[in-house]
């Protein structure tokens, strides 16, 4: 089958959506006969991994409209690491744009079903409409959406911190469903596949009437599997936060969980990333004199995080709105143990049989949640070894990327079985 690959975010330069639309799309298409459309700021990355323009891939030139969105965006966010929900909706509003000129690209070839099927890996956010999905119906073509994830509520008791991202709009997101096309994209596609369990609530809300499809987005590519953390042997349990230092991530939290157990010298914190928090968490190991027990690592690349996590035992992760929760993958990718919170992505990804849970509550609770849960790794009452090796595993059944490309590949078969018998796009 030939398949055209929608990924306007998808760069291997990049993280978190970018990240995910380039693994998702490259994985792919070592499955099926597959050109990726994406847009042209990830060209040159592209080109720089091997790719092909024109063969392998095509970079559609959006620049008028998105520029100027994007700038606005920084404006209204007051810089690049807040406020993702005004980013998303501004790009939602401009995101047809990008879909107009993709038609012009290729309309005449799937007219002339030169594609078998077309799919948008990328926005995930379901609040981008999609006009090309008409416009593939039309013309015989099905259309494929996914996997879609955002839109988690905050939860109650965090009020000061969604006011700290500058989440304003959060309190207005549901306005989205009003924007034209969205319930039709939604209720319309062939295919639509969630990534998580929240969003295939919403997309049942939206007007989706068939099945939609649950499929997490993250995934770990078969490189990050060739490290493996030294097994934990009973002395100090080394544990890591990997994550931008803001407040609704929790790094405060961790650290006033672990207090106890730094001064006592059984547990070792190692905190990855940057953010307006670090002065706050240098004051608070100054003040409690915990400096021997505590390293501040700063930002690190891709790799340093990986070097540094694969040091470690236990993930220390008590976000409170995490929708997808690539890091905690990565965690299990080396064999650490997860201890994550039991809302959004990490809650799904994470049960009883590869790490702990704790349940989403007031910032009080959730720090003696936390404690808990580690004071049981160490007491025994939990084997870090063992809930190393399940994770581990898990991570190579279900969640390495070319596992997750041959599961969208059976999709396809399925999607065009039904196609070829009813002779239309028919939703799945």
């Amino acid at each position: 089958m030939k398949v055209l690959l929608i990924a306007e975010q998808a760069n291997p330069e990049w993280v978190s959506v970018p990240l995910v639309g380039w693994s998702l799309a490259t994985a792919i298409a070592k499955q099926v006969n597959a050109h990726i459309v994406t847009q042209v700021r990830n060209r040159d990355a592209f080109l720089r991994q091997g790719l092909r323009e024109g063969i392998d891939f095509t970079a559609i030139d959006s620049e008028r409209v998105e520029r100027p969105m994007y700038a606005l965006a920084g404006m209204l966010r007051g810089g690049n690491t807040l406020g993702w929900t005004t980013q998303t909706a501004l790009s939602s509003i401009v995101y047809p744009y990008f879909e107009r000129l993709v038609w012009q690209r290729f309309g005449d070839a799937i007219r002339n079903r030169e594609f078998d099927l077309v799919h948008r890996l990328t926005p995930l956010t379901p609040t981008a409409p999609s006009p090309l999905h008409r416009k593939c119906l039309k013309a015989g073509v099905p259309f494929i959406m996914g996997p879609l994830n955002g839109g988690l509520p905050w939860p109650e008791g965090y009020g000061d911190v969604r006011l700290k991202e500058k989440e304003w709009l959060s309190y207005v997101r549901s306005a989205y469903q009003f924007l034209p096309g969205v319930r039709a994209t939604v209720s319309r596609a062939s295919v639509v596949i969630a990534g998580s369990r929240h969003t295939q609530m919403e997309l049942a809300r939206l007007g989706r009437r068939q099945d939609v499809l649950y499929m997490p987005e993250n995934g770990i590519s078969e490189q990050f599997l060739s490290k493996v953390a030294a097994p934990y042997d009973g002395k100090v349990l080394k544990v890591c936060f990997v994550g931008r230092l803001v407040p609704y991530k929790g790094p405060d939290i961790l650290l006033e969980a672990m207090l106890p157990f730094l001064k006592s010298g059984w547990v070792h914190v190692g905190v990855v990333g940057d953010g307006p928090m670090m002065p706050e968490l240098k004051a608070f190991v100054a003040h409690h004199d915990v400096a021997g027990s505590v390293t501040l690592h700063g930002w690190q690349t891709h790799e340093s995080v990986k070097d540094i996590l694969s040091q470690s035992h236990v993930l220390g992760f008590p976000s409170i709105r995490e929708f997808g929760g690539g890091v905690v993958l990565e965690a299990m990718a080396l064999g650490v143990v997860p201890v994550v919170v039991d809302y959004g992505g990490p809650g799904e990804l994470v049960d009883a049989e590869i790490g702990i849970k704790v349940p989403i509550a007031p910032r009080d609770a959730m720090v003696q949640s936390v404690r808990s849960a580690v004071e049981r790794l160490l007491d025994g009452m939990h084997d870090v070894r063992e809930l190393s090796a399940r994770a581990l595993s898990r991570v190579k059944q279900q969640h390495i990327w070319p596992q997750k490309a041959k599961q969208i590949s059976s999709i396809y078969q399925e999607v065009l079985e039904i196609h070829m018998k009813k002779g239309a796009a028919a939703p799945l």
